[in-house]
């Protein structure tokens, strides 16, 4: 879940805290911290996408990109994407350090201008090419970048048990004053994630469907949905390839990577 929209997150499996003895946000950080335990150790990871994008009155345009993400341990993931298509998107191209503490670093470059533009930091809540994700939204999800509060755990869908949790972002420059998760118990599935700004107004809810797994282990839904509440817009990423381990290295994420990204 680190690769796009994940809940990054890093200690043992082990549970020999009982309840009794937790805090409401004793007990979300806890779940946040096995989730990424268990999410952690897949490498790099690249995804070919189709983004759906559709107005309030349902009309439709689609857009393919692939998407680059390598892991790291002692800071957060570096990922880029790059557009493939249709031709007056073709090239675009976006690259996030993602940081366990203090701003994430983006960068965007735009071919019909032949020049990268830093993202800066208070800019992070607008619009990623158009859609319903902002920039903030495309980088790691690290532990350290928000406070944890459960809430309760309900049914979530198809059987599941999922804890229902709240994260608030640690950064002044966030988009967003909370997040309401729901997670899977098995697994750590993300199910849902309803997203409220900064005036605490509900905005907008992402879903997550569609589930495979890789390398008997890890978890990636193949279908994101983003439903904003206040415009009556939505965008849909589903996956059409997922790879993994596949050698990226440091070099594959630097901002001359950008340019001669194709």
């Amino acid at each position: 879940m680190r690769a796009f929209i994940s809940l990054a997150i890093i200690a043992g499996l082990g549970l020999p805290v009982t309840a009794l003895a937790e805090t409401a946000e004793e007990k979300g950080l806890r779940i946040a911290l096995e989730a990424d335990a268990y999410n952690a150790g897949y490498g790099d990871q690249v995804s070919a996408l189709e983004m759906l994008l559709r107005n309030r009155y349902g009309d439709e345009s689609k857009r393919y990109f692939r998407s680059k993400v390598l892991e790291y341990a002692a800071d957060g993931d570096k990922s880029i994407s790059i557009f493939d298509r249709p031709a007056d998107i073709k090239g675009t191209a976006i690259l996030t350090f993602t940081h366990k503490s203090g701003p994430d670093d983006q960068w965007l470059y735009l071919p019909a201008l032949k020049r990268v533009k830093r993202i800066s930091s208070a800019n992070k809540s607008g619009s990623f090419v158009g859609s319903e994700f902002s920039y903030e939204d495309l980088s790691s999800q690290e532990v350290e970048k928000y406070a944890y509060k459960w809430i309760e755990d309900a049914p979530c869908g198809d059987g599941a048990q999922c804890w229902m949790f709240e994260r608030y972002p640690v950064d002044k420059y966030s988009g967003y004053t909370r997040q309401v998760i729901w997670m899977e118990f098995e697994n750590f599935r993300v199910h849902k994630i309803d997203y409220y700004d900064r005036k605490n107004a509900f905005l907008k809810t992402l879903t997550f469907s569609d589930y495979r797994q890789y390398l008997d282990h890890y978890w990636r839904a193949r279908l994101l949905s983003m439903v904003n509440h206040q415009t009556g817009k939505s965008t849909e990423l589903t996956s059409q390839g997922i790879e993994f381990r596949t050698g990226l290295s440091d070099c594959d994420f630097d901002a001359a990577s950008l340019k001669r990204a194709r």
